[in-house]
């Protein structure tokens, strides 16, 4: 059964380059407005933001929500920081178990300092997009980086998946594909994040379907972060200018994709994020824009 859920990062509610965005609404009018649109489930957000414990299980039975997934992403060069970044998996992971279900872990690099401040170097734009970010060394240490962050997620009863991402040292369909020879991890596939770094995401479903177990729909504007690459912005600007927009205003073919989902078999949560950059009092226009997005994924019968 496929199942659509939302996420705080469509309300404004993320971090971009280690810094929080300036307005985070209350969380029970975030979930109230997914609820009330029709989702069946939500992403956690930074952790802690929707609450801890029974408090978040009876949060979400409030509003009749399941828990989706959650973001964890990981240093995986810097040791220290690593031992850090699992800690704050395990803080996941109980509430992932307080909250019942079974969402999925989605993991992440922690981003690349050259790639957040210059987007060519190779991506998102047009770029050399044959090549990859790491040497041998540097895809050693991912991959065993990832391969131990997996265990840790599987020996506490859950499979996670992997999220290719902009500014990140898996942002390309080659990097993607990389990963995914040297890890058995499952995949988050990100149909904005894999428009802007380069790729077609029905072409991804076609090449990749054996691996993917979690889905985050996004449609995006390419023209944006050709611009941007173009002018030398960093990757933070892709927020800031509006590059994720609603579904079917952007360059995303969301109807063939979820076609191709549909043919693959796919069993799972399809999150829809409009990643967003928001003010105070832009709340409102926040909760409409997903409802629009629920009432456009029925013309495909979800």
């Amino acid at each position: 059964m496929v199942k659509v859920a939302n996420a705080p990062v469509s309300f404004g509610v993320l971090h971009v380059g280690g810094a929080a965005s300036p307005a985070f609404p209350e969380p029970e009018a975030l979930l109230r407005a997914i609820g009330a649109a029709g989702y069946a489930g939500t992403d956690l957000g930074p952790a802690g933001y929707l609450g801890d414990g029974p408090a978040l299980r009876d949060r979400l039975r409030r509003h009749g929500l399941e828990l989706a997934g959650g973001w964890v992403d990981f240093r995986f060069a810097e040791p220290n920081g690593f031992a850090e970044d699992l800690a704050a998996l395990d803080r996941v992971l109980d509430t992932f178990q307080a909250a019942g279900g079974a969402p999925r872990p989605t993991l992440a690099d922690r981003g690349v300092p050259e790639r957040w401040a210059s987007p060519d170097s190779p991506g998102p734009g047009p770029a050399d997009r044959a090549g990859t970010s790491l040497d041998t060394g540097g895809w050693r240490r991912l991959a065993e980086g990832v391969t131990a962050v997996a265990r840790r997620c599987r020996d506490r009863g859950f499979d996670p998946a992997f999220h290719h991402h902009l500014g990140t040292s898996v942002e390309t369909p080659r990097e993607v594909e990389r990963l995914l020879e040297l890890t058995d991890v499952g995949l988050c596939l990100d149909t904005g994040h894999l428009l802007l770094g380069g790729g077609d995401p029905v072409r991804a479903l076609r090449d990749w379907s054996g691996r993917v177990n979690h889905v985050h729909l996004k449609d995006a504007r390419v023209e944006v972060c050709e611009r941007l690459v173009r002018e030398g912005a960093g990757v933070e600007e892709v927020w800031h200018q509006g590059a994720f927009c609603e579904l079917g205003t952007g360059d995303l073919d969301v109807g063939g994709f979820l076609a191709a989902l549909a043919a693959t078999g796919y069993q799972g949560w399809v999150v829809v994020e409009q990643d967003r950059l928001i003010g105070a009092g832009a709340f409102p226009e926040a909760a409409a824009s997903q409802a629009r997005n629920r009432a456009y994924l029925r013309r495909f019968g979800l």
